[in-house]
């Protein structure tokens, strides 16, 4: 009897996990989308990269998803092929993203390019800073219960998401009350590094069997 019980908590955690998978990644989607157009007519680069940020998170919360339903079926299974592939791609892609928030942020800090408003920016990283630290006690809660230092791990790297969420509301909360200039600039570059972060612990992870190569971990 014990372990039909123990089985179907094992399930229902299993799918709790998975839900907040798919939640993560229709979320990024919205973020994305939101973060691109608000950030375009307003000439904000700092939230346009964010939202630029958001589409890559997409991509490796693809292979989130996948992980959970490789650990549920293999609980000590190692990280495969599709994971690793999702983990170059989205290396890539963060790299490619600090070459063009570092290349146009060194242009606008040359031509004294400042954005129109950066009202959206203070919106959207206040939500997602909500939104984050509710995925992390999620994550955290559910792999403690299965004991998966994976999804205990993933908890840990969402973090970096809500970093992100810190520096897009300083840098446009700065601008938005003081009209500094360079205030979105700043907060550029910050986002140009942390994305640099996520591209190299992507690869170091493809590399290997670690479930988290961050700092913090």
């Amino acid at each position: 009897m014990d372990l039909v019980v123990e089985k179907t908590s094992l399930k229902k955690y299993y799918k709790i996990a998975f839900a907040l998978g798919v939640f993560t990644i229709v979320y990024n989607v919205l973020e994305g989308l939101l973060s691109t157009h608000f950030g375009y007519e307003d000439e904000s680069l700092a939230l346009f990269g964010f939202g630029a940020d958001s589409f890559i998170e997409v991509v490796s919360g693809l292979g989130i998803v996948h992980m959970i339903l490789r650990i549920q079926q293999k609980p000590d299974s190692n990280r495969d092929d599709f994971e690793r592939t999702a983990l170059r791609i989205t290396g890539s892609a963060f790299f490619a993203l600090v070459l063009g928030l570092a290349s146009t942020g060194i242009f606008n800090l040359w031509t004294g390019h400042k954005p129109e408003s950066t009202f959206w920016g203070v919106v959207i990283s206040l939500l997602s800073i909500l939104v984050m630290g509710f995925l992390i006690y999620g994550k955290i809660r559910v792999g403690r219960q299965l004991n998966s230092k994976a999804i205990l791990a993933d908890a840990e790297c969402t973090k970096v998401c809500i970093y992100m969420s810190i520096v897009l509301l300083a840098s446009s909360g700065i601008y938005e009350l003081t009209k500094f200039a360079y205030a979105d600039i700043i907060g550029t570059f910050g986002l140009a590094y942390l994305s640099f972060k996520e591209g190299r612990e992507c690869f170091e992870k493809a590399r290997t069997d670690k479930n988290c190569s961050c700092d913090h971990c």
